[in-house]
């Protein structure tokens, strides 16, 4: 097993398939991780034609490993499954709000953690899009999702092409908190952080995009208020015409 200590995130990718005996297995493993009243509010899409991943790459901001990798998967918090069975069997499903969304998302989450722990196992390499919930509506419409679907992950897969370098961590004692929160002073932050703003690359960026702190970096560039707001409205005005809000 891959000690998860040197996990990388990949992005390049050999030209090798995947079978779907190998990726079927794997998820089906991945079935068995925790899930909401053994409900498993979760749906995955597959995606392996070019012609599919060139159309969901412009909700990913057309990231090159979305069209290069074998295989594209998209995984949705699922209510709609869990309600249809319902009216199936004469009961009335309640789940058309945002309690049910938390649960399917948390859902999901759970099962594309455990499935790339199973993917590392076997030496496959993934990258987890951060972007799924950037653009949501476009996947959506992409992907046909009905109504108490929505897109909350998405991982490009294939056989490593690159071996990149780690990616820095904060230590342990940064986010473990002993029987209450201890919230964080100045000088915790220097001691917890200093690691991460010493790196030369992080300097290097810092540099060239004329900051004076890492810390800018991500509140003037990569993770501004505006877009924040703009696309925590986006989002919100999604789950509503997914039927999760009101």
């Amino acid at each position: 097993m891959k000690n998860l200590l040197t996990r990388r995130t990949i992005r390049k990718y050999a030209d090798r398939p995947i079978s779907d005996e190998l990726l079927n297995r794997l998820m089906n493993e991945a079935a068995r991780t925790q899930t909401m009243g053994n409900l498993q509010l979760y749906s995955v899409v597959v995606t392996r034609s070019d012609e599919m991943k060139q159309r969901l790459a412009p909700a990913h901001f057309n990231q090159p490993m979305v069209t290069q990798a074998p295989v594209v998967l998209t995984i949705c918090a699922d209510f709609n499954r869990t309600s249809q069975w319902a009216r199936c069997r004469k009961a009335e499903p309640g789940y058309d709000n945002f309690l049910s969304y938390q649960n399917a998302a948390i859902d999901a989450l759970l099962f594309t953690q455990t499935l790339c722990c199973l993917m590392d196992e076997e030496g496959l390499g993934y990258c987890y899009l951060g972007t799924t919930v950037y653009m949501p509506q476009m996947i959506i419409d992409t992907l046909r999702l009905p109504q108490l679907v929505m897109p909350v992950a998405t991982l490009t897969v294939g056989w490593p092409a690159e071996e990149p370098p780690l990616s820095d961590r904060l230590p342990l004692e940064s986010f473990v908190h002993s029987e209450t929160y201890h919230d964080y002073t100045p000088q915790d932050i220097d001691t917890y952080y200093n690691n991460k703003e010493q790196l030369p690359e992080n300097r290097h960026f810092v540099e060239i995009n004329h900051k004076e702190t890492l810390a800018q970096i991500f509140t003037d560039i990569r993770y501004t208020r505006k877009d924040n707001e703009a696309m925590s409205a986006t989002l919100l005005d999604t789950l509503k015409k997914q039927g999760f809000l009101d």
